[in-house]
């Protein structure tokens, strides 16, 4: 069996010499022989688990040992921030052997670029997006520079899985197979998830089933399906307060563990806008991060954060990944994160020196808050953490991907592109209505039987050498917020159009602004620093899926009784007792239930989460209110509806499960879709906003009718 001793000597030495390190721990240890044999590998370990070092001491040794020469290990995150906070390390380890590392995203500048270019490192630290780049890039010779690539490391790898970058990457990493000629050895980095094999699988992408693989998780002891120990309630110390106000959480995050360094997650980048600005308010040393603030104010909020002691940060899930920001005391959630993994990533970042303990603060704002806490800390305790789920259909990615690859290649046969995928799943025989559809539409041009980029392409995508062809996602229109020349972040452009009396102000990076200038045209608003009165706001962005089936059903199981085995304070006992008589009718423990109020309405109490209820209302049309908006807990009904009309309506439906309506604005928010024929893009989300298992339960659970007095 491969150990310690299978690693090049001279990174042995330093491992304990310089790091100081008595040893290897488990996951280091166990990943040597999988990596060094070559085998695909899922390296799964809680936040702070060593796996940047399980994976790069194998393959440097590789390296040293079979004597790789030029860019043989990609680094691949989601995250520049977090790229910016791994190179060091990485160019530490590779220094020991002789070998380097470099970094390249959007934020690189072209000097050293190009330095990259003529002296190509050991390892690349880049995105996905910017490894497209580098492919379609006129100045980028990507036959030569990747010709020495081996592997690709994929860190937080169950981010990339969940949604469409997930799909891009591995399309992207497909067409460096082929542009390499032979396989590349693929390696996942995770600390939670629910399906290790699955997402194993996953990236592994055309190597599925046919590449030596391996989970490599030895804090994994008969691990159970959807269940991952990285969720399982070690040691930790969690309470649960209910404090009813954003005033009320800055007053208790002020009062609390003074002298101690504490990072506080919000859920909106408006709530980390005024809860930072309160905390500074109360004369806490306070700093903010979150993506519409510019990465100068992020980096010098993070790096003050990190060299601080008694002092607060708040953050959306910008900080949630692996980004070091120093010795953590405490962390503090308001309200409830959406989902479990995201929890055990905010709590894993405390209890890392010796001596301490993981602990996370819930503060709930209002009812649903804690309700939702409860309810995600009631799956956390039991070990439950969402498996990892790639989303179906992605037939945008084939599209952008076609488009993408026309322009990495002088000339592409129209039957050619099938071959630069490899038969990875999404590009089988379901992608000819998409060729036709990008050549009919002036998308491609085709003659003699190749492809190439077609005038349409040009005219959406060809700004800044089809910069914007490389992004997978739409952000939604923002202005830039400048002091002087001095960039602070960006804002919703409708804080700068609505009406209204006074000086126009804008709360960002904590403070509060007022617009001097705006430059509409440029989208660019001038600003000067006021004492207070400003407002934040932005759009939100993509599909909204609400709450999942299970988390929304351990919502009605607190209903019905049922306490997480945290510390609840007194409030917090208090506010879950008034909201279980506040529901008492909407929630049975024999199924779900249906209520006539006294307006009239009739209301199915489902407690199935936001995508199975969009499928129910879509199944059920004819006992549903049309186009209502859906939330996680309950659908309208038709007010007439009679106990038999919901039995007929209801006794088929489990076996006509129907897709849910898509509004034509959603598809205009899937980047894309217009180069989808329209039929395609409507399904494309219609499947994604589904939860058929879900729903079938729901169908098959008893139904009780409630009707209230008049």
């Amino acid at each position: 069996m491969s150990g310690i001793d299978d690693l090049e000597p001279a990174l042995v030495h330093h491992v304990v010499n310089t790091l100081g390190w008595p040893g290897l721990r488990p996951l280091q240890e166990e990943a040597i022989g999988p990596l060094l044999a070559g085998d695909d590998a899922i390296l799964l370990a809680p936040t702070a688990g060593g796996k940047t070092e399980a994976a790069s001491f194998p393959l440097l040794s590789k390296m040293v040992q079979q004597k790789w020469s030029g860019t043989s290990v990609l680094y691949v995150c989601p995250l520049k921030a977090l790229l910016n906070n791994l190179l060091p390390r990485l160019e530490t380890y590779t220094s020991w052997l002789g070998r380097t590392a470099a970094l390249w995203h959007g934020d690189v500048t072209s000097g050293a670029r190009k330095r990259i270019l003529a002296a190509r490192p050991d390892i690349l630290l880049t995105t996905p997006e910017s490894l497209e780049a580098m492919l379609v890039s006129a100045n980028v010779d990507h036959t030569s520079f990747f010709s020495g690539l081996r592997t690709v490391v994929v860190d937080e790898v169950h981010a990339f899985a969940g949604d469409d970058r997930g799909w891009h990457l591995l399309a992207v990493l497909e067409r460096l197979q082929r542009v390499v000629g032979r396989p590349i050895q693929r390696v996942g980095l995770s600390a939670t998830v629910g399906n290790p094999d699955e997402l194993l699988l996953w990236l592994q992408g055309s190597g599925a089933g046919k590449q030596p693989s391996a989970v490599v998780a030895p804090h994994l002891a008969n691990p159970k399906p959807e269940t991952s120990a990285a969720a399982s309630p070690a040691p930790a110390d969690i309470q649960l307060d209910y404090v009813g106000s954003v005033d009320n959480a800055a007053t208790m995050i002020a009062a609390l563990h003074r002298g101690e360094k504490r990072l506080v997650f919000c859920e909106s980048r408006r709530l980390v806008e005024e809860l930072g600005e309160k905390l500074r308010a109360k004369g806490v040393t306070t700093f903010l991060s979150h993506a519409s603030l510019s990465v100068d104010e992020r980096r010098r909020a993070e790096q003050a954060f990190a060299e601080a002691r008694d002092c607060v940060i708040v953050s959306t899930s910008t900080l949630e990944l692996g980004i070091d920001v120093g010795d953590l005391d405490r962390v503090v959630q308001i309200d409830a994160p959406l989902t479990v993994a995201s929890f055990l990533q905010r709590l894993g970042r405390t209890g890392r020196r010796p001596g301490t303990s993981r602990n996370c603060l819930f503060l709930a704002l209002d009812r649903d808050g804690l309700l939702g806490a409860a309810a995600l800390l009631m799956q956390w305790s039991r070990g439950w953490v969402e498996p990892v789920i790639a989303p179906p259909e992605p037939r945008h990615i084939v599209a952008q991907q076609l488009l993408a690859l026309c322009l990495q290649e002088p000339q592409v046969g129209d039957r050619l592109w099938q071959e630069w995928w490899n038969g990875l799943g999404p590009f089988g025989q379901s992608t000819e209505p998409i060729v036709r559809h990008l050549v009919d539409n002036g998308y491609l041009d085709q003659d003699g039987g190749l492809l190439f980029i077609g005038p349409e392409a040009e005219r959406r995508f060809g700004h800044r050498h089809f910069m914007n062809l490389t992004a997978v996602f739409t952000a939604p229109p923002q202005f830039t917020v400048l002091q002087g020349r001095k960039e602070i972040g960006r804002t919703d452009p409708s804080l700068l159009t609505e009406r209204i009396d006074g000086p126009r102000r804008l709360l960002l990076a904590g403070r509060s602004w007022q617009v001097t200038y705006i430059d509409w045209k440029r989208k660019r608003c001038f600003v000067e620093p006021i004492d207070g009165g400003g407002r934040a706001k932005w759009s939100g962005a993509g599909l909204d899926f609400g709450i999942s089936f299970e988390l929304t059903r351990a919502v009605r199981e607190v209903l019905l009784g049922a306490n997480p085995p945290v510390d609840l304070t007194a409030r917090a006992e208090k506010y879950l007792a008034e909201a279980r008589e506040h529901f008492m009718d909407e929630v049975h423990p024999g199924g779900t239930v249906i209520i006539r109020g006294s307006g009239g309405y009739v209301r199915w109490w489902t407690w199935a989460g936001h995508r199975a209820n969009a499928t129910l209302a879509a199944t059920l049309a004819e006992v549903a209110v049309p186009a209502q908006q859906i939330n996680d807990c309950w659908i309208r009904l038709r007010e007439d509806l009679s106990p038999d009309d919901w039995k007929g309506a209801s006794a088929a439906a489990p076996d006509h499960l129907c897709l849910p309506e898509v509004d034509e604005r959603a598809v205009k928010g899937l980047k894309f879709a217009d180069a989808l024929p329209p039929r395609l893009a409507e399904s494309t989300l219609a499947r994604r906003l589904a939860d058929l298992e879900s729903a079938a339960q729901v169908l098959s659970e008893p139904v009780r009718f409630v009707m209230r007095p008049g």
